[in-house]
C-alpha cells in the first residue's frame, strides 16, 4: 500500500467531522493507487483511482469492493456523511440552467454509481460549439454552422443481425425504452481536450435486452446517418461513409454505456449527434457515434470508421489511456475546453478517463498497448 498522499478536498472534508472516515477513504484511495508499467508489457495501470490486476484473479472482487464502500457508507452516515452526500450533485446542477434553445427533455437524476461525476459542468455554449462531427465539416465551428440542415423527424433505427427481435424503431417508441436519466459524464477527445456534459438518456443494456441477442453475438455495430443531402462533409473523403463505430457486447451491456437523447435538460442539438447518439465515457469521442440510423448485432469485431482510416492511429477498443500516446501526440494531459486562458494549466488524464473503477474488470489481463 503507498502511503503519504493527500486525501484532497473529499478527504479533509470528512476529517474535520470524522477523522475515522478520512482514514478509511485514504486508505481504500492509495490501495487503488498505480502499480506500474511493466517493462513493454503494460497492462492496466492507474494514475488516480481503480483497480490494477495485470492477471483476472487480481482483480478486486465485488463483493470486497461494495464491502468498503459500505463501511465507509455507515461511518459517513452522521452530519458528515449527509454534508457531503448531496454536495457533489447540488454543485452541479447549482451551475446548470436549462439554455432555452431547443425544446426540454424530462428526466431523473441517475441513481447509477459513477455517473455523475464532480468536475464542474463546461458550458452549454462550449459544448454545443465545439464538436467532431465530420459529416458537416472538418473544422470545430462547422457542425454548429451547417448541422441545422440535418432531418430529424420522422427519424427509425434500424436493429438488425443477431437479434430474436429485428425492427424498424420509431424515436418516439424508442424514447420510451428506458427510464431518462442525467447523467454528468466526462468527454475526452483523442485530441487532446476534454468537456464535462450531463446527458439524458438511459443505458443501451436497456435497448439490447429488450431485442434479446442471439448467442453468436459477441459484438455491436452502430451506423451513424449518411446523407449527401442534407450532410455537406460528406463531399470530403477523409473517411469512408457512412461513420462505422462498434463495441464488445460486454462493453455494450455496461450500465455506463448511454443512449443518449439530450443534455443540459433538453432535446439533443443538431450539432451534437441529434436525435440519438452513443456516449461511452471511458473511450475516446469518436467511439461515441452521433445520429444512429442503424444498430447491428454481430459475431465478428467491426472495423471502425477510424481503424480503417489510420489503423496505426485508431484501434477499435480506444480506450482512454495516459500511458499509451497517439503516434503524434501525449495523451498524459489534456486541455479542458472553457479553461483556456493563457495560464491555464492543461488536466492530468486519467485512466479510462477516470471510470477505471467501475469498467477496469472488462480488460483484465489485456495489453492496452497492443489493444490500443
Amino acid at each position: 500500500m503507498l502511503v503519504g498522499r493527500p486525501l484532497g478536498f473529499d478527504g479533509l472534508f470528512l476529517q474535520s467531522f470524522c477523522p475515522l472516515c478520512a482514514k478509511v477513504i485514504g486508505t481504500v484511495h492509495n490501495d487503488r493507487e498505480a502499480i506500474h508499467y511493466q517493462a513493454n508489457h503494460m497492462i492496466i495501470r492507474s494514475s488516480s483511482s481503480g483497480f490494477s490486476h495485470p492477471v483476472p484473479s487480481d482483480i478486486t472482487s465485488q463483493a470486497a469492493y461494495q464491502s468498503r464502500r459500505d463501511l465507509m457508507r455507515q461511518l459517513a452516515a452522521g452530519s458528515a456523511g449527509l454534508a457531503l452526500a448531496g454536495w457533489g450533485l447540488r454543485d452541479a446542477q447549482a451551475q446548470m440552467t436549462r439554455p432555452g434553445q431547443l425544446p426540454p427533455l424530462a428526466s431523473v437524476p441517475t441513481k447509477l454509481a459513477g455517473a455523475v461525476v464532480l468536475d464542474k459542468p463546461t458550458s452549454y455554449k462550449d459544448a454545443a460549439s465545439y464538436n467532431n462531427f465530420y459529416e458537416f465539416g472538418t473544422d470545430k465551428s462547422d457542425p454548429a454552422k451547417r448541422a441545422h440542415t440535418l432531418q430529424t423527424d420522422p427519424w427509425s433505427v434500424e436493429i438488425e443481425g443477431l437479434v430474436k427481435k429485428p425492427a424498424r424503431v420509431n424515436l418516439e417508441d424508442l424514447l420510451k425504452w428506458g427510464a431518462m436519466e442525467e447523467r454528468i459524464y466526462r468527454l475526452r477527445c483523442v485530441e487532446g481536450w476534454s468537456m464535462v456534459i450531463p446527458w439524458i438518456g438511459y443505458s443501451l443494456a436497456d435497448l439490447i435486452r429488450r431485442v434479446e441477442p442471439l448467442p453468436g453475438a459477441k459484438f455491436v455495430e452502430f451506423v451513424t446517418q449518411a446523407d449527401p443531402k442534407t450532410m455537406p462533409g460528406l463531399r470530403s473523403s477523409v473517411l469512408d461513409w457512412p461513420y462505422l463505430e462498434g463495441l464488445r457486447m460486454d462493453e455494450a451491456m455496461h450500465p455506463l454505456t448511454l443512449l443518449a437523447f439530450g443534455m443540459y435538460g433538453e432535446v439533443m442539438p443538431k450539432q451534437n449527434g441529434a436525435p440519438l447518439r452513443l456516449v461511452v465515457p471511458w473511450k475516446y469521442g469518436f467511439k461515441s457515434s452521433k445520429s444512429l440510423v442503424k444498430i447491428r448485432f454481430t459475431d465478428k469485431q467491426p472495423v471502425i470508421s477510424w481503424e480503417k482510416s489510420a489503423p496505426q492511429e485508431y484501434g477499435f477498443y480506444s480506450n482512454v489511456n495516459p500511458n499509451v500516446d497517439h503516434p503524434r501526440w501525449s495523451q498524459a494531459t489534456e486541455r479542458r475546453i472553457g479553461e483556456d486562458g493563457l495560464l491555464a494549466k492543461k488536466r492530468k488524464t486519467l485512466m479510462f478517463n477516470g471510470y477505471e473503477t467501475q469498467v477496469g474488470q472488462l480488460y483484465a489481463g489485456m495489453d492496452l498497448k497492443k489493444f490500443f
